[in-house]
């Protein structure tokens, strides 16, 4: 059989090990270091407007402090975008809180703003007004930005922006991961750069920033001994990671491109097949890094009605590796017991949606295959 082609693999830039070693022969193996310090000044300098980055262990972590820095505490409610990866979720329940779970709106697949706003009334109503708004900016893609703050600053609620997928995107040339009250970013071995397992805090200020790294270290109080005043968490990132992470942000923009290149790949080839839909930006106020390009099969327009499941079976077979879009927060076991404002959007994208081969890593040999593929089979 050919080889497997996967969803999205980790892309070496050729830089990483210079970073690695350097930390190896400082004897910086350890959770501080210059690699920490030079990643995290990357990463602000690439994000641009005044952002304070604190690099952590993981994405996950890096929403956990987020919560923790808006203030949500045991009993407070936090809306949350439906459709996403269950890390957007669960760091609220580690912190006692109650996820209330919003709909998405069909042009971006993001968080929809009018379910939003029905949502955050209905919850006030009820004496429960959110602590904090959840956004994601789902597979790159940026969510209705303006629409969206302007309901969160209407109710002054802040807004945690889960930019995980989105680094390189922006929204009127702003990057995403600077829209929110705080950010965050994952650096994932999936995702446009990795440091293998990683993540950061966007913050707005040195003051939110500082607290972030304090809080990711233990709590330690500034004493000759351990004293701990508040609960810490082991969640910084270590030195070797943050060098692998320097290694791969000199690719940054190349990996933007050629994951772009992937999505126009798809587009060609999908123009000429009815029924097939690909996620697209929804005007030129978007630029999505298309961090995992994703399709809508209509079964009623399909030759022989073919669904989402009948082609990702069909991949699998051929050694090509798809997945179904997330499936939303609410129909998850974890989580269907919670509350969920909006209508069937995101159960309806599920249902018909498929992720495609997206890394930038893909060979012209990968894509003649994927190619092959969907002309066979459709």
């Amino acid at each position: 059989m050919s080889k497997r082609i996967f969803l999205s693999l980790a892309h070496e830039s050729g830089f990483e090990m210079q970073f690695i070693e350097d930390a190896f022969s400082s004897n910086w193996i350890t959770s501080e270091g210059p690699n920490i310090v030079g990643f995290e000044k990357s990463l602000e300098d690439y994000l641009g407007k005044d952002m304070f980055v604190a690099a952590l262990n993981s994405g996950t972590a890096s929403i956990h402090l987020g919560l923790v820095v808006l203030d949500v505490k045991a009993g407070d409610e936090v809306i949350c975008q439906s459709m996403t990866f269950s890390a957007s979720a669960n760091p609220i329940l580690y912190q006692g809180a109650t996820p209330v779970f919003i709909d998405s709106e069909k042009e971006t697949w993001n968080i929809c703003p009018i379910a939003l706003e029905e949502a955050i009334v209905d919850r006030i109503s009820k004496g429960k007004k959110p602590k904090a708004i959840i956004a994601v900016h789902l597979y790159g893609m940026p969510f209705k930005i303006e629409e969206v703050r302007a309901v969160a600053d209407k109710y002054e609620i802040p807004i945690l922006e889960d930019s995980a997928e989105a680094l390189g995107s922006s929204y009127k040339g702003q990057k995403c991961g600077t829209f929110g009250d705080i950010g965050i970013l994952s650096f994932n071995g999936n995702k446009i750069i990795t440091t293998s397992g990683g993540g950061a805090v966007v913050a707005k200020s040195k003051i939110q920033k500082d607290k972030i790294v304090f809080l990711s270290t233990q709590a330690r109080d500034n004493a000759p001994h351990y004293q701990h005043s508040e609960v810490g968490y082991n969640y910084r990132m270590s030195n070797i990671c943050a060098g692998i992470g320097r290694g791969q942000i000199e690719v940054l923009d190349k990996h933007v491109a050629l994951r772009r290149s992937m999505h126009d790949f798809y587009t060609s080839i999908c123009s000429q097949i009815e029924g097939i839909t690909v996620f697209e930006e929804p005007n030129q106020d978007y630029f999505s890094n298309y961090w995992l390009s994703a399709i809508l099969i209509d079964p009623a327009k399909t030759k022989n009605n073919t669904t989402r499941e009948d082609f990702r079976l069909f991949l699998e077979s051929s050694n090509i590796e798809s997945r179904p879009l997330w499936k939303p927060m609410h129909l998850q076991p974890i989580f269907e017991k919670y509350p969920y404002y909006g209508n069937n959007v995101a159960e309806e994208l599920f249902e018909n949606g498929l992720c495609l081969p997206s890394g930038s890593i893909l060979s012209s040999e990968d894509r003649d295959r994927i190619k092959e593929a969907f002309h066979k089979f459709f």
